[in-house]
């Protein structure tokens, strides 16, 4: 089947193939990646010579940390997969890669494959909203959602969210509803629509808007991927807004990252006897969010300058962590699988 080096013919392999031997968040990877190219990066990492930008013990680390990720095998099915299976990969030198993820920096995902209307991806950043938030929506959330993702996909702004249950699905369906376009950011494979209850609904979003993931065709959706996931439902918007959180809900992690990037974030208040209102209340009592009531204060938000700084640790009580790193630790401990 050949060794790691059979997938250095091209850019786009070579970013291929060190997706399925890195983490989302492997920061170090995506820092070589950036100075040296994915061709570049590759062959580094299978030879056994010095690594411009680390020290002798930071290289050695490195590579005994990715090398025994390597099977030529399951980077090939993932080439095959992709290219049998009709999806296409975008990468930073495409023209329809988002621009807005570079600001990730070292940790911009390193390929994205897609499903759909890609151009979406290529729009000002200032037309897509990210909007989330709870699983479990109550009712008064999925109004909210409905009234304000309509709104805006009425008015040609284009709706980023999950697949999840709850407010994800909500603003999906409204948007489409009004012969909107969403993006619908997905933690595993492109071609394992989760959750399977939502596989009708994502077929849709890829008919007239599109699916995105850093994941190859195959690889399901774990908790390490839905958390990296949120780097990119935040990085892909000029905003992030949040609609009913629990104070353990994932979408707190998306608004995390939404503000440590200097996006706006909006939050919409809710009654103070529902758990789902933690979120948001504790957001807009931090100063993170601003108060959003209707789809006016959210398009308020891509003009509206954020607060400088780093997200007070209190906000990341969801997850017990205050850093991207914390997250990445988790992501390190998740095995790919095809």
């Amino acid at each position: 089947m050949g060794t790691l080096l059979t997938f250095t013919t091209d850019e786009r392999a070579a970013r291929i193939a060190l997706t399925m031997i890195t983490d989302p968040t492997d920061v170090t990877t995506g820092h070589l990646l950036a100075v040296h190219g994915a061709v570049n990066t590759v062959m580094l990492l299978a030879d056994d010579a010095p690594v411009p930008g680390l020290d002798n013990v930071e290289a050695q680390l490195w590579r005994k940390r990715l090398l025994p990720r390597v099977e030529p095998r399951l980077i090939q099915e993932a080439l095959d997969l992709t290219e049998h299976g009709g999806f296409k990969t975008l990468i930073p030198s495409d023209d329809n890669y988002p621009a807005s993820l570079h600001d990730l920096g070292d940790g911009a995902p390193y390929v994205l494959w897609v499903k759909g209307e890609e151009s979406l991806l290529a729009m000002p950043v200032s037309d897509r909203f990210t909007i989330t938030g709870a699983r479990a929506a109550t009712s008064y959330g999925v109004q909210i959602a409905n009234e304000i993702s309509a709104d805006l996909a009425s008015d040609g702004k284009v709706i980023v969210a999950g697949g999840a249950y709850g407010i994800d699905g909500e603003v999906h369906r409204s948007a489409l509803a009004v012969a909107g376009h969403t993006i619908a950011v997905m933690a595993g494979g492109i071609d394992r629509p989760y959750p399977a209850g939502h596989r009708d609904l994502l077929e849709r979003v890829s008919d007239v808007g599109v699916l995105v993931s850093e994941q190859p065709p195959g690889a399901t959706p774990t908790r390490a991927r839905f958390m990296a996931r949120a780097r990119i439902e935040a990085a892909l918007s000029g905003s992030t807004t949040i609609i009913e959180a629990g104070s353990r809900s994932g979408s707190l992690l998306v608004a995390q990252q939404a503000y440590s990037l200097g996006r706006s974030v909006g939050a919409v208040p809710g009654p103070v006897t529902s758990a789902t209102s933690y979120g948001p209340h504790r957001l807009i009592a931090q100063g993170i969010a601003s108060v959003v009531t209707n789809a006016n204060d959210i398009r308020a938000l891509s003009e509206k300058q954020p607060p400088s700084g780093s997200m007070p640790p209190p906000c990341a009580e969801a997850f017990r962590m205050d850093s991207y790193s914390a997250h990445a630790r988790a992501a390190h401990s998740a095995h790919r699988d095809l």
